[in-house]
């Protein structure tokens, strides 16, 4: 009882506040740091967790063949399930969809084949015209959701065309049809990508009530694609390629293995985790070092009150466990509450493309992650706390020796003033005395944070210019118009010069398309024809573009599969046989409805006449001049091809999105969020070493007081002090971090992939010095008020 007494009184009773910050500190801190890792756990998992009991389709057979029987394609060997998806524009009223709001065309699908979770609702009846369900953006934006209804309009058969406006145009003149919105789902395939419009699907009821609507007349108006389950998943891809080549006695279908895109969605997902994990370590590294000062702080202040009871009997051992009682309570209490924090801030997690994925939104304990913040934090600070007892025990014993600075002792040979050569042995020495930190440690704290803010900002400077910027991905067209598809559509020489005319067009350019093979792939070919009104060619990684119809630009991973580069021949098969192309150069092609933008190939218009009878999509890229008006040129755009066709109705929309465009939009935050926790972290570690070099070298200001030196003059040997940190920190760090960042931003470029260029935190590096040198300024503050205040007779009097 008595050494509770004393313990409540000397340690508890004068320190309750710094006590109560210090629990605040670790609850704040460790809530953060926890959260970051669950969330890193959570979103890298998240699609693997959405495909678990899902069935998902291992392949996307876009044959684009009308009226194809599927029947046949269930029947093959090896074919699990088979889900036919209508390619056909769907209209709902005040809404505005993309081609990702398919209808589907089979009762198989979410049932045997993409069985999604249904986070709200119920699946549609597959016999009901009347009922759709909704991705989750759909309910975000338009705020409908279980239980609210929407108006599909349709064309009549007549009118249906697939290149007909597929952007939320007002549709054609058949029926309407006022569905209920019965379920909010998700599955593997069916994800709102980020940055979406919102995606709905309506049941296969609506196709095969009105097929006519979709299909046409004689069911050539449109064609249907289809997603399938193999039994043996991505293994099965190779025999599946050759038996439905039999079937249909086409040696060239676009077949997409759906296990490709999954590992692109992994590896994006992997980045974000990775990012949220630094952000962790970030605020981990900040919150450790205060966490610690405020430690120290607390021991170093109850030792020596401790001590004055060594004569009633208090022991050294007691002394210590005494003086770490105090941290260690706060840090069990701190880690609980930083434990509750993060679990309420899980409903958040996972952020970026991962939310699009997870399979169970809303609260989730991760117990791997939050069990050792509960145990160890408290452990940590008990040891830390202990161990630095026994340091301060044992300090007055073993004083330390100051280590001279040559440039401190530079300074003194030439004559420099007293206060500035003080501030620079107190900035590059280790001083005399206990607890007294290396030199290493201050310098390179603050070396390591302008190194880590400045590689933060040059890694968000390259996020934020891949998220704006589509020419990084080839695309440097705005708009595209569809002429038509299987070789029946509009003539290009009769639109372009239509379309050209328009003040806000800067360029147009026909891109027919079929898919070719060359060894096990199968990917789509584009025709490159300038013609009068060229488009700005995109830069390729490597190479030229062709010029020959016996040349070809390889996209990036097509490339890299068939593991070739410029300068080498590859075999490209199409419908008039198998030609040899030398590549001129590995770049990107178009994104398009059949493809990716690193997937694929560019030739001459010639090089593509020669390999196809015709086209199996033609569309017209269009470039507008800078600062246009899209959505005004689409409106006049689509009345001059209109009128060009004699009337023809034809699609014009904007360009394809790369979807790694699209998700990259959604973090560009959190590299410059790691930015500001990694600035935390150095004002922290330079606030500390400024605040302990008073602290612990009092007696050296208080000498140099008693000499003649006054407290003005104190006050510049801290202000020298931290001057000279953050100057050894700016250029150490600066190059160091802008050429880290660097590295950092090609490696994720190059994986993408994308073209690279360099970025440069223009912002961070005009404001990063004066940045620096006001906040060591501020932070100096303070501490120049302490050196200023020393009572220099209490000071000499306890030495």
């Amino acid at each position: 009882m008595r050494f509770s007494r004393a313990w409540l009184a000397i340690v508890v009773a004068p320190t309750w506040r710094a006590h109560v910050a210090l629990i605040v500190l670790i609850a704040c801190a460790l809530a953060t740091v926890l959260a970051a890792a669950a969330g890193a756990r959570r979103g890298a998992s998240a699609q693997e967790r959405l495909r678990i009991d899902a069935l998902p389709a291992d392949i996307l057979v876009q044959s684009q063949i009308p009226d194809f029987d599927w029947d046949r394609v269930r029947a093959m060997p090896g074919v699990a399930a088979v889900a036919p998806l209508a390619v056909s524009a769907l209209t709902v009223q005040g809404v505005q969809l993309w081609w990702d709001s398919a209808p589907p065309a089979g009762a198989e699908i979410w049932r045997s084949i993409e069985r999604p979770v249904v986070l709200a609702g119920r699946l549609p009846d597959p016999a009901r015209a009347d009922e759709v369900v909704v991705l989750p953006r759909f309910v975000e934006i338009y705020g409908k959701g279980v239980g609210d209804t929407v108006v599909i309009q349709l064309s009549t058969p007549e009118e249906v065309d697939l290149v007909g406006d597929s952007a939320g145009s007002p549709g054609g003149h058949g029926p309407k049809i006022v569905a209920r919105i019965v379920g909010v789902i998700r599955s593997p395939y069916f994800v709102d990508p980020s940055g979406g419009r919102g995606t709905l699907l309506p049941s296969p009821g609506l196709f095969l009530t009105y097929e006519e609507n979709f299909m046409g007349v004689d069911r050539r108006g449109g064609f249907t694609i289809a997603l399938v389950r193999l039994t043996d998943g991505e293994a099965g891809l190779p025999a599946f390629r050759e038996a439905f080549a039999a079937l249909t006695d086409r040696p060239v279908v676009k077949i997409d293995s759906l296990a490709e895109i999954r590992r692109d969605a992994n590896r994006l997902l992997g980045y974000e985790a990775t990012v949220l994990i630094a952000l962790g370590l970030a605020a981990l590294a900040a919150a450790a070092l205060i966490v610690a000062q405020f430690t120290a702080r607390l021991t170093g202040a109850a030792i020596p009150e401790l001590q004055r009871l060594r004569a009633s009997g208090l022991t050294p051992g007691q002394a210590v466990i005494a003086a770490a009682l105090g941290p260690a309570l706060a840090g069990v209490l701190g880690a609980a509450l930083g434990v509750a924090g993060a679990a309420a801030a899980s409903p958040w997690m996972p952020i970026g493309s991962a939310a699009a994925y997870e399979p169970r939104p809303g609260f989730d304990l991760d117990w791997a992650v939050l069990l050792p913040g509960l145990l160890g934090v408290p452990v940590v600070i008990t040891l830390g706390a202990t161990g630095y007892g026994w340091i301060l025990l044992g300090a007055a014993r073993s004083p330390r020796r100051g280590t001279p600075s040559v440039i401190a002792t530079l300074a003194g040979r030439q004559g420099w003033p007293v206060p500035i050569q003080t501030g620079l042995r107190f900035a590059l020495e280790r001083g005399k005395g206990l607890g007294t930190l290396p030199i290493g440690s201050a310098l390179t704290g603050t070396v390591a944070g302008v190194l880590g803010v400045l590689a933060a900002f040059t890694f968000a400077a390259g996020v934020h210019d891949a998220a704006t910027n589509p020419a990084r991905y080839g695309q440097t067209h705005q708009l595209i118009v569809f002429l038509g598809f299987n070789g029946q559509g509009a003539p290009a020489d009769r639109v372009i010069p239509a379309l050209a005319r328009d003040p806000d067009v800067a360029g147009v350019e026909d891109r027919p398309m079929s898919p070719a093979v060359s060894g096990p792939l199968t990917f789509a070919v584009y025709g490159y024809i300038p013609g009068d009104h060229p488009i700005p060619a995109g830069e390729l990684r490597a190479g030229r573009l062709p010029t020959t119809d016996r040349e070809v630009v390889l996209a990036a991973r097509t490339a890299d599969a068939l593991g070739v580069g410029v300068g080498d021949r590859v075999p490209l098969t199409g419908s008039l046989g198998t030609r040899d192309f030398t590549v001129t150069g590995v770049g990107f092609v178009p994104e398009g409805p059949a493809n990716n933008y690193a997937e694929g190939a560019l030739t001459t218009g010639d090089g593509f006449r020669a390999l196809f009878a015709s086209y199996e999509i033609d569309t017209l890229d269009v470039t507008l001049r800078a600062g246009s008006d899209a959505a005004a040129a689409t409106t006049r755009l689509a009345r001059a091809a209109s009128a060009a066709t004699g009337g023809a109705r034809l699609g014009v929309v904007p360009f394809f999105e790369p979807r790694q465009l699209i998700e990259i939009k959604g973090i560009p935050a959190l590299p410059a969020v790691l930015g500001g926790l990694l600035a935390l972290l150095a004002l922290a570690a330079t606030g500390h070493t400024l605040r302990a070099a008073v602290r612990r070298r009092r007696q050296e200001v208080a000498v140099l007081r008693a000499l003649g030196m006054t407290p003005a003059q104190s006050r510049w040997i801290v202000l020298t002090q931290a001057t000279v940190l953050a100057l050894v920190g700016l250029i150490a760090g600066v190059p160091l971090g802008l050429a880290l960042g660097r590295v950092l931003w090609r490696t994720v470029a190059e994986s993408a992939p994308m073209l690279y260029a360099p970025p440069t935190p223009v912002g961070t590096l005009l404001l990063i010095a004066p940045a620096a040198l006001l906040a060591a300024a501020a932070l100096a503050v303070w501490p120049a008020r302490t050196a200023a205040r020393i009572r220099v007779a209490n000071v000499l009097r306890a030495e």
